[in-house]
């Protein structure tokens, strides 16, 4: 019996991104207390897919409910952040989920304090 495949599909204005390991030690090598841990308030890593941004409602419709809008021709406010960049964000306002044995978080892009954008796509590999 084969194995179905199943993607993850980011929606709306998140990203989803694959934290950066080795927080748990300082520069000296000192392993900190998940207690610490939760106290910093940034935390980064690489972004691993987009959500297609922030639903723009039809401005011939008077509807109070964007996500509602119907048609081919929706319309969005294109994401900032871009598959491939390294994001610093807030702690608290990202998600954390597992999917395939991977731990990832879930990150609204109003949580993205900076983004870290190689010039060079060559440079990430």
């Amino acid at each position: 019996m084969a194995k179905s495949r199943k993607d993850l599909i980011v929606v709306g204005d998140r990203v989803l991104v694959a934290p950066e390991e080795g927080e748990e030690r300082t520069n000296v090598g000192l392993y900190l207390p998940p207690t610490a841990i939760d106290r910093q308030t940034v935390q980064s890593g690489r972004i691993i897919a987009t959500g297609p941004g922030t639903p723009l409602p039809d401005p011939t419709q008077l509807d109070d409910e964007p996500w509602k809008i119907t048609g081919p021709d929706k319309k969005y406010v294109p994401m900032q952040a871009r598959v491939g960049d390294y994001a610093l964000f807030f702690r608290k306002a990202a998600v954390e989920i597992s999917y395939e044995d991977k731990r990832y978080l879930v990150v609204p892009q109003a949580a993205i304090l900076v983004l870290l954008r190689s010039k060079d796509p060559l440079d990430d590999l």
